[in-house]
Parts: C-alpha cells; sequence; structure tokens
C-alpha cells in the first residue's frame, strides 16, 4: 500500500488535498487514501477508518491517533524529544 504523504512536505500535502478537492468536486472521482498523515486525514467531509483492532470501524478526526499525537507533539515537544532520546 502506498502512502501518498510519505515524500511530501506538510505544505506539499495541502497542495494535494487542492488536486484531490478539484477532482472530487464535480462528481468525477472518489478516493480511497491510506495515510498516517494528520493533514490528508483533515481533509473536510472526509470518511475516516480505522484499521487498528479487530474490526474496521469509521472514526471521527479528532479521534484518530495521528491527529491526538501530533497535537500534543505540538503543544509540547520537549516531552516527547526527551522521551525520544532517553
Amino acid at each position: 500500500m502506498l502512502q501518498p504523504e510519505a515524500a511530501l512536505s506538510p505544505q506539499r500535502q495541502l497542495s494535494f488535498l487542492k488536486i484531490i478537492h478539484d477532482l472530487e468536486t464535480p462528481g468525477h472521482a472518489q478516493f480511497l487514501i491510506s495515510t498516517h498523515s494528520p493533514i490528508i486525514l483533515g481533509y473536510p467531509d472526509a470518511t475516516l477508518f480505522s484499521l487498528d483492532g479487530d474490526a474496521i470501524r469509521e472514526i471521527a478526526y479528532r479521534e484518530t491517533e495521528h491527529y491526538l499525537l501530533t497535537r500534543d507533539f505540538l503543544n509540547a515537544p520537549e516531552r516527547y524529544v526527551w522521551q525520544a532520546i532517553k
């Protein structure tokens, strides 16, 4: 499975969202994307599914592990950096 954001900077991920929007809006396309990126996960009106655990389930954006980790890191990076280098 390919993750489109793997080689994209945050700004390029936003550009990717614009491309998705331009293709999706007139009803010409739909996308099934596997990602860990909170930016890509944040696409407006996207339906998100969690594949963690025993079952596939729908999940809210702000409940995803990737959103929560990124939010917490941005609020206190020193806490995460010190844990990582210990």
